[in-house]
Parts: C-alpha cells; structure tokens; sequence
C-alpha cells in the first residue's frame, strides 16, 4: 500500500481539502501547516484554485442548453431496421488492486488541483481587466426560424400570450428597451382590427428579441418583434420582405440599425400594409 507520508506535499494537501486523509494524517498536516509558511502559502493556493474549479463547474451546469441543440435532439429519426445483433464476446473485466486504485484517485486529484491553481493564479490579471463584451453573430435565417416557433407556441397557449399585459405600458417601454437595446414605441393598430395585448422577451437566435403581441376580434394572433441589427450576420437588405412558413406570414423591414418583422396568420392579405403602417409608428 502506498505510504501517504512519501507522497509530494501538494498530493497530501489536496487529499486534506477533499477529506480523503485519514484522522491521524490530518493532525500531522495541520500541524506542519501550523509551522510551515511554505506548505501554509501552497495550502491556500490549492484551497483557492479548488474553490474557483467548483465555481466555475457550477457556472457551466447552469448555462442553458442551446436552442439549436435541443432541436437537433428532437429531430433524430430512429433506425428504420433494426440493428443486427453482434456475436457476444466473453466481456474483460478490469479489477485494480488496492494500491492501483488509489495511486489513481491521487493522480486525479493532483491534476485538478493543478488546473485549479493555474487558474486560480491568473485570476488577479483577469479581475483588472475590462470585460469585453460578447456579441453573438446571429444568422437571419435562425432568428426568422425562432421567431416563428415561439409564435406557434404562444398561439397554442391564449391564456399566457404575454409576460406583461398592456394595462402596464410603461414598465413594457422601460424592460424591452433596456432587453433589447431598441428604444420604440408601441403602435395602435386598432383602426386595422389589432388590439394590443402586451409584450415578452424571447430567445431569438440565441439574442433576446422584444415582441408586441396583438390579437384581432376572431382570435388570431400577430406580433412584431425586434432585434439590434448589429448583431445580424448579412441582414437583408430587402424591406417589407414577405414569407410565408405554412400558416405563419412574416414581413420583415429595417430601421434606424434595427431589424422588424411583423407575423401572422398567412391568410392574412393586408400583412405587407400593415407592416409599413408600423414601420411609420414604432
């Protein structure tokens, strides 16, 4: 059995933080961290590489899981024929010995506590930086796909169309525009047959993107939703562009470095002059 007292000191301080000492080596740790600077300065910088490891661990399980992703997994088909079966062999067991068992756990450890100190130690360069932000390349033909899932989805759900109803207009005008980064003002289509109901923020190619949510008095449904066109990759330069995604419609403009579309029911026959009357009022 490996003799833990012959293992390199950083190998029985990351044990120590992971409780995988026994009582008696604890003791003679923390007795030697007690007289020792040096083994004192490596303890608190494996303790603080460790801390940043978990950090950072917790920080990547709680990033969502991306649309994109999501829709490849729901698309799989499943083999039409079933796969032939395969000669079973005599399967090989790997049993380690005591001793191999733990000379891997130790390894284990040594490596991410090492990967946790590194880090931890050009924490300080990154903390005196300025953040640079990120801006997500978003491709038009994504955003239009995303745009209209979530006009489906809502259609299907009328009791929780929007996130916040109309009565509460300015606090919709105060969150979209800090959202989104697009200052606008909500259009009254009442004169076309649209009452506004309210708004929400969606994920639209992976950027949130404002919509307007209105209905008409036979219980269809119409929205407008925008997006900093900044952060388009290649917009269409073509305004009051119309589409039609079996019995979605969309038109889509630009304004002012901001890119609009108007969805609908692809029945519709005034979509296009509706556009351009909320291209003149937003």
């Amino acid at each position: 059995m490996l003799d833990f007292k012959k293992l390199p000191l950083d190998a029985q301080l990351t044990a120590l933080l992971d409780g995988e000492t026994t009582p008696e080596q604890k003791h003679d740790l923390e007795k030697r961290l007690a007289t020792d600077e040096g083994a004192r300065r490596l303890y608190d910088k494996l303790r603080t590489g460790t801390d940043f490891g978990k950090h950072r661990l917790e920080d990547v399980l709680k990033e969502p899981v991306p649309l994109a992703l999501v829709r490849s997994i729901k698309n799989v088909q499943p083999p039409k024929t079933p796969v032939a079966s395969r000669i079973s062999r005599p399967a090989m067991k790997f049993a380690p010995s005591g001793p191999q068992a733990i000379a891997g756990a130790l390894a284990l450890l040594i490596v991410g506590c090492c990967i946790g100190y590194f880090a931890a130690g050009n924490q300080d360069g990154l903390t005196g930086a300025q953040p640079q932000a990120i801006d997500t390349i978003v491709n038009p033909a994504d955003w239009l796909a995303d745009v209209t899932a979530y006009q489906r989805l809502i259609a299907r759900q009328p009791r929780h169309i929007v996130e916040v109803p109309a009565s509460q207009a300015e606090e919709i005008s105060t969150w979209l525009t800090s959202t989104v980064g697009v200052a606008f003002r909500v259009p009254d289509l009442s004169a076309s047959g649209w009452t506004f109901q309210g708004a929400r923020v969606l994920l639209a190619g992976g950027r949130p993107t404002g919509q307007l949510i209105y209905t008409s008095a036979d219980g269809d449904l119409a929205s407008i939703a925008f997006l900093k066109e900044g952060q388009l990759q290649s917009p269409d330069t073509d305004d009051f562009k119309e589409t039609i995604r079996d019995e979605i419609g969309l038109v889509s403009w630009h304004n002012a470095g901001t890119t609009y579309v108007l969805v609908g029911p692809s029945s519709e026959a005034s979509l296009s002059q509706l556009a351009m009357e909320i291209a003149t009022a937003i």
